[in-house]
């Protein structure tokens, strides 16, 4: 009898959907920071049986819609943050509930704010519309405490739309329940 097993089975293609609709989601008119990009990562890495693709669809996801807003000089720095995220979402696996996903999302988040701030500041001579990251790192902190403070409620919000919406469908749907052995 052939393999009658599909190519890429369900529980993949739905995890997939889920981040590829959130990240599409950056497109829209939002708050500045207001953004999906931790709560996919934490997801990825939390549900993605395959460390590859835990890391490749977030990432992809990220880039796809990075072009149509557009690239800069420390998307590395933001892609590197993002891949960190996966990490903190294989923290997660199995033992997904609210208070470790607002846990791994504050983590990921205030790495984010530390390490993309820092990098942003480090290469303050290239970046003329910030002038307090010109001064002193300090003061970089501090001007980008607003995105801070939007990128918690972002993560908050989007992580409870990912991690609730998937718990909610897998309740209807027992296949997604299913854990492939990882590739």
């Amino acid at each position: 009898m052939p393999n009658t097993a599909p190519l890429i089975p369900l529980r993949s293609l739905v995890l997939a959907g889920f981040i590829l609709a959130a990240a599409a989601a950056r497109l829209l008119p939002h708050a500045w920071n207001f953004t999906p990009v931790e709560a996919m990562a934490l997801f990825g890495g939390a549900y993605f049986a395959s460390r590859w693709a835990a890391f490749a669809v977030p990432l992809v996801a990220l880039l796809l819609s990075d072009l149509f807003l557009g690239f800069y000089g420390l998307m590395p720095v933001v892609y590197g943050c993002v891949a960190l995220s996966v990490m903190l979402g294989f923290w997660l696996r199995g033992r997904v509930n609210v208070l470790r996903v607002g846990a791994a999302g504050l983590v990921g988040a205030v790495v984010f704010f530390l390490v993309t701030n820092f990098a942003v500041w480090a290469t303050a001579g290239s970046v003329s519309d910030h002038p307090a990251c010109s001064i002193g790192l300090v003061e970089c902190y501090v001007a980008a405490l607003p995105f801070f403070r939007a990128q918690l409620v972002g993560t908050a919000v989007w992580s409870l739309l990912l991690f609730g919406g998937y718990a909610l469908l897998s309740r209807q749907l027992p296949a997604l329940n299913a854990r492939p052995a990882a590739a």
